[in-house]
């Protein structure tokens, strides 16, 4: 993700070699375009142009601004908005934070006199767009037909969500908040898990609960949505999660698509008061893409941000966000040429203090994106040493858009949903686990992945600022918290290697079952190799019985991520059994990763 959503520097096209746009849905052969793509193209001139006339409540020269005041009864602070040339559009009592309007040039440095005012920031350095006083309903788009197929997508067999299917497709009792552009409620593969109860309008930073006001404005949201809760249906796409349910919190603004701060405050008060465990954040907060605590109105983004952020965690909410697209070291920050991105961007110089936000706020699960191989770096991902959590597939990730359609797009913010989805499945497996639970355990449950050769990855295997403690795992976020009983189940983690046009085997040593395998003896195989159309896998019982899982299928699809179930009741349980893999041309190798056995 990150585009001008979530990363918001203009990366060329020509970067993944595709074009801009693209008309229809991608094959998964093709090059997706960066999730920013779209939008990066657009003028803001152009996206002003297009903005409904201005209501009478709307003049030229209106600017929003966060005035900090001491949380509960902020009565005398928003009367002194009144009283010094500015009006309250939105309060959030609760944290404290007042969003104003005001057309005075001197209305922030006169509120900072103000007694009980702890900051005041301006939000934007544009006016407010007259939409912010009457502002229109999204389309709501005509659905295509639904497709007939829904295979099973690489993105999601590299973190085994389809391994987790089979064991806890996440509970409807677990709502994800996605704050985004919108999200289409009639797409067939959304539908089904769509909460409208809970879905909002927070664009311009007041909730607008009118039906349809959380539709997408452009097309990003409802790709997040499609990967953490695209329903199980027969149709198009799976999510991650596809039982849970999820509700749009529209935080973009029409025209431009972006996500200013008292939107994103707006989104997570919302997101806290209305009980949603999880919230997928693939975006940074507009118009600064680092905001730095020693200018005076980035310090108040900073600290209205934060604290809203503090607030929903509080009520139980966990918050996921992208890392960004700018190929940046986000523990080494020294410029930042992009912004403020609703004007004119300037080049200055910057420090770590400078934080991404909400990404690097305390509390926040910081997601990089891999590439299409699962243990490389996608190469537009942010980086960082102990500022990425984890990573997850961001390039050419197949979800849905609006209309009743599908795409593929790539970037941190197609990352990051498939955490928030690892992170549903886990509430979902473990009701009473708390937003620090669930961010530890996905950090512990994490596949751990290598520094490649590249000097500006440091650290090591278990933790690093590629991949930060690694690439999440579905299957293990839904699995029993103790460890299998012993004399149940046995893997074998040792890596073997396949040559082109070799035979090869890893054996488990099973004791302590009594009698017979099961008739739903359950081989879980973990292969990396770059072409499993060469292949042949075949589980060898102890009495050399052979049993076959794959058979030269999958074409030129990488790895084998699957567990397979097998009738071996006729076989004794306790012995030595072997997954022997043949490979059958030249020009393609890989590993047996690990596999195991459950009885």
């Amino acid at each position: 993700m990150f585009s001008h959503i979530s990363g918001r520097m203009r990366i060329a096209a020509t970067l993944l070699g595709t074009s801009l746009a693209l008309a229809g849905p991608v094959s998964f052969a093709q090059a997706a375009p960066l999730d920013n793509e779209p939008l990066a193209a657009r003028a803001l001139s152009e996206a002003r142009a297009a903005a409904p006339a201005a209501s009478t409540a709307w003049a030229a020269g209106t600017r929003a601004y966060l005035v900090i005041t001491t949380p509960g009864d902020t009565t005398a602070v928003r009367n002194a908005v009144a009283a010094n040339g500015g009006s309250v559009f939105s309060s959030f009592d609760a944290i404290g934070v007042i969003v104003a309007h005001s057309t005075s040039a001197s209305f922030a440095s006169t509120m900072r006199g103000v007694p009980g005012v702890q900051k005041v920031g301006a939000t934007r350095t544009s006016d407010v767009p007259a939409d912010a006083y009457n502002p229109a309903l999204p389309a709501n788009p005509a659905q295509s037909a639904a497709p007939t197929t829904e295979p099973v997508r690489s993105d999601m067999t590299q973190i085994k969500a389809d391994q987790a299917w089979a064991v806890n497709q996440g509970s409807a009792t677990v709502t994800v908040g996605i704050l985004d552009t919108g999200v289409d409620d009639q797409h067939q593969d959304l539908a089904p898990n769509f909460n409208a109860a809970d879905s909002v309008s927070c664009a311009y930073g007041k909730p607008d609960t009118r039906v349809g006001a959380w539709r997408d404005v452009d097309k990003h949201g409802t790709h997040v949505a499609g990967t953490v809760a695209a329903a199980k249906n027969g149709k198009g796409a799976i999510g991650v999660a596809p039982g849970v349910k999820i509700s749009s919190v529209r935080i973009a603004e029409p025209g431009s698509t972006l996500f200013f701060a008292e939107n994103t405050i707006c989104g997570l008060v919302w997101s806290g008061d209305h009980g949603f465990k999880v919230t997928n954040n693939s975006y940074y907060t507009d118009p600064w893409q680092f905001n730095c605590p020693n200018n005076l109105d980035q310090a108040a983004i900073l600290e209205g941000v934060g604290r809203a952020q503090a607030y929903a965690e509080s009520k139980g909410s966990l918050q996921v966000a992208a890392a960004g697209n700018a190929n940046y070291d986000l523990a080494n920050k020294t410029t930042d040429s992009s912004s403020p991105n609703d004007s004119t961007p300037v080049n200055r110089t910057i420090t770590n203090d400078c934080l991404d936000i909400p990404a690097e706020l305390p509390g926040v699960v910081t997601v990089a994106a891999n590439g299409t191989s699962g243990t490389s770096k996608a190469s537009f991902s942010n980086y960082g040493r102990d500022v990425i959590e984890v990573s997850a597939p961001g390039e050419s990730v197949y979800s849905t858009v609006p209309g009743g359609k599908y795409s593929s797009l790539s970037g941190t913010s197609m990352a990051s949903p498939h955490v928030a989805g690892v992170a549903a499945l886990m509430a979902s497996a473990n009701p009473a686990y708390t937003p620090a639970d669930i961010r530890a355990k996905l950090g512990e449950q994490a596949t751990d992945l290598a520094c490649p050769s590249d000097a500006r990855c440091t650290g090591t295997t278990a933790k690093n600022s590629f991949f930060g403690e690694g690439r999440v795992d579905a299957l293990k976020a839904v699995g029993d918290s103790t460890p299998p009983p012993p004399g149940k189940y046995f893997e074998n983690l040792t890596d073997v290697a396949i040559s082109d046009n070799t035979t090869v085997e890893s054996a488990i040593t099973v004791s302590g079952v009594t009698g017979n395998a099961p008739a739903a003896l359950k081989v879980g195989v973990d292969i990396k190799h770059t072409y499993i159309g060469d292949l042949k896998v075949d589980l060898i019982a102890p009495d050399g019985s052979v049993y076959t899982l794959h058979n030269r299928s999958g074409g030129s699809a990488d790895d084998i991520l699957q567990t397979y179930t097998v009738d071996a009741s006729s076989e004794v349980a306790n012995g030595t059994w072997k997954l022997r893999v043949n490979d059958n041309a030249r020009a393609d190798t890989g590993k047996i990763d690990a596999w195991n056995l459950t009885f």
